[in-house]
């Protein structure tokens, strides 16, 4: 089972993982992904770069990919790349995603839709993801939301908000920490993106600490959004199972079944 954990490096990066690098100001996305995209080589894998050109080339085999120029989505994008892994005799497919905004356009919850399908496939699939934020290019609100939907990171997590998000098996994701007034608006993205692809979203609450009331609201707007969906926490300990039946949330009109 996938878990979420910090990295010391990118030596680290393993199959499906999916993980959030931050750039300093002043670091070269190439320069500091050297390691990883060098040991495509060595393990085997197919190496797709996004959104950054190697100033070297012939150093590695690699794909380059320029989002706007890619046919569909980018998801569809390292998809097929990943159909023609397989079919090349490829271990798997290494992605380095630089995320600018030129490519990942100004919206947060545009990136964190387009993070969400980037941890699906790599959990699925197995590929290794790195996505390479610049903290001069996006502001710290911005990055610390895009965080809660990569279950690895290098280096230290922003401290807020203070929960993730991420794949756990085919049919369920896991979340961790706590929702408070810092991450409702996250959180509430990430579910309609969720219900939106399923008709019955399965959280692990096994390692969620507490919703503040801005958290339930979230979670009760998000369903009622989609009032044919439904949403069902696993795991949910007596605090929040309290919380949400003393805040008037549960009940036949807010399509949410928590269970312990």
């Amino acid at each position: 089972m996938r878990a979420a954990r910090t990295l010391a490096s990118l030596d680290e990066v393993g199959a499906g993982d999916h993980v959030c690098q931050l750039l300093e100001p002043g670091d070269d996305v190439i320069d500091r992904s050297r390691a990883f995209v060098a040991d495509g080589a060595l393990f085997g894998d197919k190496v797709v770069i996004v959104g950054a050109a190697p100033r070297v080339t012939g150093e590695f085999a690699l794909t380059v990919l320029d989002p706007a120029r890619s046919q569909g989505s980018l998801l569809a994008a390292v998809r097929r790349e990943a159909v023609n892994a397989g079919r090349e005799g490829f271990r798997a497919l290494r992605v380095l995603h630089h995320v600018t905004r030129a490519a990942g356009g100004r919206r947060s919850d545009d990136l964190l839709r387009s993070e969400l399908d980037l941890e699906e496939f790599a959990a699925d699939s197995g590929a290794l993801v790195v996505c390479a934020y610049s903290v001069t290019d996006w502001d710290a609100s911005t990055l610390e939301q895009i965080g809660c939907v990569h279950p690895h990171h290098l280096g230290s997590r922003p401290a807020s908000p203070s929960f993730q998000v991420y794949r756990t098996a085919k049919d369920s994701w896991t979340v961790n920490g706590v929702i408070d007034a810092d991450g409702a608006l996250a959180f509430a993205t990430i579910l309609r993106t969720l219900l939106a692809q399923s008709t019955t979203v399965r959280l692990l609450c096994h390692e969620l600490d507490f919703f503040d009331a801005a958290g339930m609201s979230a979670l009760a707007d998000a369903a009622r959004h989609l009032p044919e969906r439904k949403v069902v926490l696993e795991g949910t300990n007596d605090t929040v199972r309290l919380a949400w039946e003393l805040s008037g949330f549960e009940g036949p009109g807010i399509p949410v079944v928590m269970a312990p």
